[in-house]
Formats: C-alpha cells, structure tokens, sequence
C-alpha cells in the first residue's frame, strides 16, 4: 500500500507553549486511521496542519508526495470536518451545499443529492440549517466532505450529535468508502468507533504522538 499521508517531525508551538512535539507517522491509502486521546491533546491541531489550515513551526506534511504549503496550500482531494462545521442558517441544506460546490464547480445537483441522501438526508427539505438539529447538521457537515468525491476524509468526531442508529449508518458509510479505495483518519472519543472502523491507531497525548496498532 502506498503512504497517502507522510507527517515528518512537525513541531507546532503557539507563542510559548508546544502544542506537538515531533510527529512523525505515515498513513497508507485505503484504511481508516484512527487517532484517539483527551481534549487539549493537539489531535485538532495535527489535522488543521495536514489540511494546510495551519503552519508547522517545523517540519513538513507530504499528500501524494507534495508538501503542504509549499507545493500546493491545501490538498484538493481531501473532504474535511473540523469542529463544527459552518452553514449559512437561513438557507435549506441543498442550498448550502450547492453554494460550497459552485466554489470548485467539479460537481453538479446529482452529486449533491447523492451524497445527502447517502448521509440520511432528503435533499427537498426546504427548512433552513439553523433550525435543524445537531444530529442534522452534522449529517450535512459529512455530506459536504464527502460530496466531490475526494480520495482523503479528514474527521474530527464526526459522530458528535448523531443518535444510535445514525453512528450505526455512518460506520457503514465509513467502511464502504474504505472499501473503496478512501483514506480516512477518524478521531473518535468512542472505543467502539475505533475498534469497530479503524485499521491503525495511534494516540496523541499533550502533543506526543504514539502509534498502538497496526
């Protein structure tokens, strides 16, 4: 399996404080990586950087062999959820998404829907986001990530707000994007999402990445 990610001694330090301490890891294409470990422990940190979101002190990302804020700013196959994700309130869904998809202008109203409908929701609901549920709203958070298709999933605790049978439709979501050909790295507070999905598992604490299984 070729390494879809490579993280090489990056240090990130935030005025006086550093928040992580040379991580070095490399995650293969075509598994799901999960990365566990306490509030405050620079897991968030550690993805806004391989996103491009963020500036190692030192150190480098490689996606496909191309580093990150230098080669390219941000990787553009890569889907992302980070904290909350933002929508505009007062309009519908669709509305949203189709907004953020005119930005790359790579996909059109089918592939919208699609991805709604593959995350459980009715692309018609005409009901701004602001009046939907947290459980909804991540929903659509995972229907922006994945609806251009990208070959790399970034996400941060994307089972936040969603009911039993929601993270029971999104771990099978997540494995059939696994199975086809999808690189994902998943932080989760839930043992049973990294048990259950993940292939590798590492665990960041105050900064110090440690890899536990293979």
């Amino acid at each position: 399996m070729a390494e879809k990610i490579q993280v090489l001694q990056v240090n990130k330090q935030f005025k006086n404080e550093m928040v992580l301490h040379d991580i070095n890891i490399k995650f293969e294409e075509g598994k799901i990586h999960g990365i566990i470990g306490k509030n405050g422990s620079g897991k968030t940190v550690l993805l806004k950087i391989i996103c491009g979101l963020l500036k190692p002190t030192s150190g480098k990302v490689l996606v496909d062999g191309k580093e990150v804020g230098k080669d390219i700013d941000y990787p553009d196959n890569m889907g992302i959820i980070i904290e909350a994700p933002g929508f505009l309130p007062y309009s519908s869904g669709y509305k949203n998404l189709e907004y953020l998809a005119s930005l790359k202008k790579i996909i059109g109203k089918e592939d919208i829907e699609r991805a709604m409908r593959k995350v459980g929701l009715d692309p018609a609901i005409k009901k701004g986001v602001g009046k939907y549920s947290l459980g909804m709203k991540q929903r659509l958070g995972l229907a922006q990530a994945i609806m251009e298709n990208p070959d790399i999933l970034i996400l941060d605790e994307p089972m936040n707000g969603l009911d039993k049978q929601g993270v029971e439709e999104m771990r099978s979501l997540f494995s059939e994007l696994r199975d086809q050909g999808k690189t994902i790295l998943l932080v989760s507070h839930s043992g049973e999402d990294i048990s259950s999905l993940c292939d590798t598992v590492c665990e960041m604490d105050r900064g110090n990445l440690t890899q536990l299984s293979v």
